[in-house]
C-alpha cells in the first residue's frame, strides 16, 4: 500500500538537507598574506584546528621580517586595511599559508604589548625598513637595541650609505647561531665590498659578534685602495673598538714606525749596489715615482734624507776616480773605436756615471743639488784624468757637466756666482770637447736642451767672465764646426748687452 511505501523522493532530500552542517562564516583576509576566502570554502575544508607544536625539524627559519621600499605603504600601517583585517599579525612570514579566524579584540593594554612584539630597522639612506619579531634575540645581540627597548621605543635607524643586502645580512647573523667558519663562508658569498657594508651596520648597532666576524674576515682578504679608505674611515669613527680593531690595524699602520727617508736611502744604495742594468732602470723608475713631489707616497720635504744621499754621491765619484785610473792605461787617448776596445772595461764606468747622474737629478728636483756642483768642481783628479783617457771613455765625465749645464739654464741650481764661475772653469773646455761624442752617442740626452742649457748658465756669469768663456768657445767652434756646443744666440746676447745697450750707453 501506498502509506507502507518508503517516503517520497522531495521527503528522502529534505531530511538529507537538514543533516548537512552549515556553510563556515565567510573570513576576512588577514594582513596581505591571507587566502581568498572563495578559495578556502571550495576547497570545502573543514576550520582549521587550533596550532599544535611542531616539532623541531618542521619549524620556520627564525628571521621574520618585511622590507618595504620608499613610497610603499605598510597593510598593517593602514588604518583602513586594519579596519577591514582586524589584528591578525602573522607569527612568520615564512611560514604563513593561511590565517585563522580573527579573534575578539583585546583590551587596549594587551594591544600595546601586540605592538611591541615587532621592532623596526629602518636604513636611512635607502628608506628600507625590516621588521624584525624574535625581538628578545635581536635584544641580547645589539646594545643600541637594548637601549631603545629599554626607553618604550620600538624602532632604530641606522645611518650609513650602505646596500641593503649588507643590512640584510646582520640581522640574519643576529638571529642564526653560527660558528666562525660558517659565518666567513656568510661573509666570502657576498665579497669585500658587502663585508664592509656588514661592518658598518655591525658598529651602529654594536653588534660585537657581526664586528669581530666582519674584521676576521676583511683581515685575511685583499683589499683595494677605494675599500681601504672606507675601512680607515670606519676605524677612526669607533675609537671603542680600539681592541678588535688591532690584527686589522696592522695592516693599515706600522706598530713600529719607520721614517721613510731612511728606506728611501736603503732603496737608492740598493740599486747603486745592483749588477742587472735592466732591473736597475725599472727600480729607478720606482723610486723616481715615489720621490716625485706630485707622487701620493711621500708627504714632505723632510722625507729625503740630504746627507745620506750625499753620502751615497761621494762614493759613487771616489769610485769613478779608481775606475779612470784604470782605464788610463787599458784604453789609450789614442783610442777611438769603441768597438775594439769592447765593453768589459766600460761598463764600470756607464754604470757609475748613470747611478750618479741619477742621484744628482733626485737632489736638483728636491733642490738640493747646489752643494754636489761644488764638489764636482773641485774634482781636480777627474780633470786631470779627463786628458789621459780616450774621448770614448772620458766623454761620459761629461754626461754629469750636462745635467748640471741643463738645471743651471732652467734656474733649478741656485749656486753663488763664484760656484758657478768655478764649474764653467773646471768643465766647460772639457764639454767643447766632448760634445761631438754626446751628440752621435746621446743615451737619452737631448742635444739641442744641452746647448740652450750652456747658454743660458753662461748668460748669469758677469759678463768679463762670459767674454772669457765665449772667446774660447768661438775659437773651438771654428776649428770643430758642429763637434761643438752651438752657441751664438748667447754669443748675441753678450754682445748686445756689452757694446749697444750697456748701461753706460745713452741709447
Amino acid at each position: 500500500m501506498p502509506t507502507t511505501t518508503s517516503a517520497s523522493p522531495a521527503a528522502t532530500a529534505h531530511r538529507r538537507r537538514s543533516r548537512r552542517k552549515a556553510p563556515p562564516p565567510r573570513q576576512p583576509w588577514c594582513c596581505s598574506f591571507g587566502l581568498d576566502p572563495s578559495t578556502a570554502a571550495a576547497s570545502r575544508s573543514p576550520l582549521p584546528a587550533p596550532p599544535r607544536a611542531k616539532p623541531p625539524h618542521q619549524l620556520a627559519p627564525p628571521l621574520s621580517r618585511r622590507i618595504r621600499s620608499p613610497g610603499r605603504v605598510s597593510p598593517i600601517d593602514d588604518p583602513s586595511f586594519a579596519a577591514a583585517a582586524g589584528s591578525c599579525v602573522s607569527a612568520r612570514l615564512s611560514s604563513v599559508t593561511k590565517c585563522p579566524p580573527p579573534p575578539p579584540p583585546p583590551p587596549a593594554a594587551a594591544a600595546v604589548d601586540r605592538t611591541r612584539e615587532t621592532l623596526r630597522l629602518r636604513l636611512v639612506d635607502k628608506g628600507v625598513v625590516l621588521e624584525v619579531e624574535e625581538v628578545e634575540r635581536v635584544r641580547r645581540e645589539s646594545k643600541v637595541v637594548r637601549k631603545v627597548l629599554r626607553g618604550r621605543g620600538s624602532e632604530v635607524a641606522v645611518e650609513g650609505k650602505v646596500e641593503v643586502e649588507s643590512f640584510r645580512e646582520v640581522v640574519e647573523m643576529m638571529l642564526e647561531d653560527e660558528d666562525e667558519t660558517a659565518a666567513m663562508r656568510r661573509l666570502a658569498r657576498g665579497g669585500v665590498a658587502r663585508a664592509i657594508g656588514a661592518l658598518e651596520v655591525s658598529l651602529s648597532l654594536m653588534f660585537d659578534r657581526g664586528v669581530n666576524n666582519c674584521l676576521k674576515y676583511l683581515e685575511a682578504v685583499p683589499w683595494n685602495e677605494s675599500e681601504e679608505d672606507i675601512i680607515k674611515k670606519l676605524l677612526s669613527q669607533h675609537s671603542s673598538y680600539k681592541a678588535a680593531f688591532r690584527n686589522l690595524l696592522a695592516r693599515l699602520q706600522p706598530q713600529r714606525p719607520t721614517s721613510s727617508a731612511e728606506l728611501v736611502v736603503e732603496l737608492v744604495d740598493s740599486i747603486t749596489k745592483g749588477t742587472n742594468n735592466n732591473a736597475r732602470k725599472e727600480l729607478r723608475n720606482l723610486v723616481n715615482g715615489i720621490l716625485s713631489k706630485s707622487s701620493v707616497y711621500i708627504k714632505g720635504d723632510k722625507e729625503l734624507d740630504k746627507r745620506s744621499i750625499y753620502c751615497i754621491c761621494h762614493a759613487c765619484l771616489n769610485s769613478l776616480v779608481g775606475l779612470f785610473d784604470e782605464s788610463s792605461d787599458l784604453v789609450p787617448a789614442d783610442q777611438t773605436s769603441i768597438s775594439s776596445v769592447g765593453k768589459g772595461p766600460l761598463e764600470g764606468i756607464y754604470k757609475l756615471v748613470e747611478d750618479t747622474n741619477w742621484l744628482l737629478q733626485i737632489l736638483i728636483d728636491w733642490q738640493m743639488g747646489e752643494e754636489f756642483v761644488d764638489a764636482w768642481a773641485n774634482k781636480k783628479a777627474l780633470r786631470s784624468m779627463h786628458e789621459q783617457v780616450s774621448p770614448m771613455v772620458r766623454h761620459e765625465l761629461s754626461r754629469i757637466s750636462a745635467t748640471i749645464f741643463i738645471a743651471m739654464g732652467n734656474g733649478k741650481l741656485h749656486c753663488t756666482g763664484d760656484k758657478r764661475f768655478s764649474f764653467f772653469q773646471a768643465w766647460f773646455r772639457p764639454m767643447l770637447v766632448d760634445f761631438g761624442w754626446l751628440r752621435r752617442y746621446p743615451k737619452g740626452l737631448n742635444v739641442m736642451t744641452l746647448e740652450e742649457g750652456i747658454g743660458q748658465a753662461l748668460l748669469t756669469l758677469t759678463l768679463a767672465q762670459q767674454q772669457m768663456l765665449l772667446m774660447e768657445w768661438f775659437e773651438a767652434f771654428s776649428g770643430q764646426g758642429r763637434e761643438c756646443p752651438n752657441l751664438m744666440r748667447a754669443f748675441q746676447v753678450w754682445w748686445r748687452r756689452s757694446f749697444v745697450r750697456s748701461l753706460g750707453s745713452s741709447s
